[in-house]
């Protein structure tokens, strides 16, 4: 990478925010997910909606969204952005991998019409929603782990569509 393509740095090599007012406005989509891996009894009672603090995935479901609407506050070179819209949904793994851990994935897919991408914000918003996941559970199994966290895809602005590799695809790759 040549030192003219790290594009938060000025001349002087300081850290800067991208001016994007030359950019053309576009529809921008971002797609992230991430997995939160748990003991079989903490997943169960999730499912069950036997967690003192409340309904684990509803509030996880708007700790999500609230944190793709913040990423400006925690992202120090993200721009603050008019979210069009932000989805987060769930898929459920009750069957113990071979650690014998259950699993949540947590997908969100944030849209913006725009000058800059919505990555940051579908990122953020995972990683909100896997920690309030965790927040929520962490009396009864602090032992909970997070992994696979990226982005999956994304559309719009001038570098166009990016649709991330299959695990299987990297793993083929790095031999």
């Amino acid at each position: 990478m040549a030192e003219n393509d790290l594009t938060h740095f000025n001349a002087d090599g300081r850290a800067r925010m991208v001016d994007v007012s030359e950019k053309n406005e576009t529809d921008r989509t971002a797609v992230a997910e991430g997995t939160v891996y748990m003991l079989p009894a903490t997943f169960e009672r999730i499912r069950a909606g036997q967690i003192k603090k409340g309904d684990v995935l509803a509030v996880a479901q708007v700790a999500g969204i609230m944190g793709a609407k913040r990423t400006p506050d925690i992202i120090p070179m993200c721009h603050p952005l008019l979210l069009t819209g932000v989805d987060i949904s769930f898929t459920e793994h009750p069957q113990p991998n071979a650690d014998g851990q259950s699993a949540i994935t947590v997908t969100a897919s944030v849209k913006v019409h725009g000058q800059t991408g919505v990555e940051m914000e579908a990122l953020t918003a995972v990683s909100v929603a896997l920690l309030t996941i965790y927040d929520m559970c962490k009396a009864i199994d602090k032992g909970m782990t997070f992994g696979g966290v990226g982005l999956l895809k994304k559309t719009g602005g001038k570098s166009g569509t990016f649709i991330a590799p299959s695990r299987d695809e990297r793993a083929r790759a790095a031999r």
